[in-house]
Formats: structure tokens, sequence, C-alpha cells
């Protein structure tokens, strides 16, 4: 849990420096800072895909999962139905800059896999990279919504907690193989997020999410093949 830890600590802490010079960054500051961030995604996600794609086994699984993740995620309408209950606290600048907040710290393939690439491997690379990269968007997100971006360190710290209290259970049957997959998908989704960041194209990559769990349940069902 060190990463998390570290994580949720830098994300207070940005909350708080981006609360005390909310006046003092500029927008053009504001707009630098979010550019960095998005082209630092882009690449994040990039990597993961090209590290990954050597070691797939299944090479179209993660074009399936994508397209069966993406089309649930639509359907059930995740991203429209996270904003509504979002939007029931606090006025609507704050809502607006919540959301915007846990989508960013929770959805990326750092804050997905770094609890799983900790628990299972101690290493916590992943987890260190996505608590920098919280501590740069929390600050501007704070410089511009306020203290109120502080609770999004509360859900990460229950996101990543979570996740990483089912890799331990689920050790044995995380193998390299499905890994290699999940974080083609991981990679997949945040390039997305770093597009949407540099407003290039908003994906609803909410929706796309349940797309990380097309080859768990796939490897479940060839486990007993």
């Amino acid at each position: 849990m060190f990463g998390t830890i570290v994580n949720t600590i830098l994300i207070i802490l940005g909350t708080l420096i981006g609360t005390v010079l909310k006046k003092g960054i500029k927008e053009e500051y504001q707009t630098a800072l979010f550019n960095a961030m998005g082209f630092a995604a882009v690449a994040l996600g990039v990597n993961a895909v090209v590290q990954n794609m050597p070691n797939s086994t299944f090479p179209v699984l993660f074009i399936m999962s994508l397209a069966i993740g993406s089309f649930i995620g639509a359907a059930l309408d995740l991203d429209g139905k996270f904003n509504t209950l979002v939007g029931r606290f606090g006025n609507s600048n704050l809502s607006k800059g919540l959301s915007t907040a846990i989508l960013l710290f929770c959805i990326g393939t750092l804050s997905i896999l770094g609890p799983i690439e900790s628990a299972l491997n101690n290493n916590h690379t992943y987890l260190l990279t996505n608590a920098t990269l919280d501590f740069v968007t929390s600050m501007a997100l704070a410089a511009t919504y306020g203290i109120g971006i502080m609770f999004a360190a509360v859900v990460l710290f229950l996101w990543q907690g979570g996740i990483y209290l089912v890799a331990g259970y689920l050790e044995p049957f995380l193998t390299d193989s499905l890994m290699a997959e999940v974080s083609i998908i991981g990679g997949v989704l945040i390039f997305a997020s770093g597009l949407s960041i540099l407003g290039i194209k908003d994906s609803k990559t909410l929706n796309m999410l349940p797309a990380l769990f097309v080859p768990v349940v796939w490897f479940f069902i060839i486990s007993f093949l």
C-alpha cells in the first residue's frame, strides 16, 4: 500500500498548494500544466501498448475487449451516471472539477495496474509515477475549483486499495499473459485519457472501463477448456 499512500498524500498536498496559490496561477500557466500532463499520458499509453503487444498470446483480444467493453459501458452510460451522481454534491463548479479529478486520478492505466504490480511484485514504479502526475493535476484543479478537489484523494485511496486487495487474492490467476492483455487495453485507455486532457477527443473513457475485465473473463473461460 506504500505507493497508494504516497499517491493519496501527494493529491492532498497538491490540493493544498493549489488552493493557496489559487489567485496566483494565471490561466495560461494552468493550460501549460494540462498540456504537459496530456502529452505525458499519451506517451505512457503508447509505451504500455508497444511494450506489451509482443507478449500478447491473443493478438485480437484487445480489439474485442475494447469493442465489447465500450458497448457495455455506453449501454450502462457509466460516464453519464457518474457525472450525475457527482453533480448532486456541492455547487456546479465544484462538481465539475471533482468529476474531472476523479476521472483523471482513477481511470488511468497507472492507477489500475499500479496496485496490482505493487501487490504482486512489490514494484511501486507505476504508483509513484501516477502520484507525480496526480500531484501536478491536483494543483491545477485546486487552483481553479478550490479545496473541494481533496475529496478525490479519498476516492483514489478506496479505489487503489480495493484493487490491491483483490490482486492479492487473485495472484495465482493473474498470469503474465493476462497482465499483458490488460496492460495493452490499459495503455489504450490512458492514451485516450491523454487525448481528452489535450482537448483533442473526448472519448468518455469511463465508458470504456469494462474493457479491462473482458480479458479476465476470457482467461477464466479458457482455463476450463
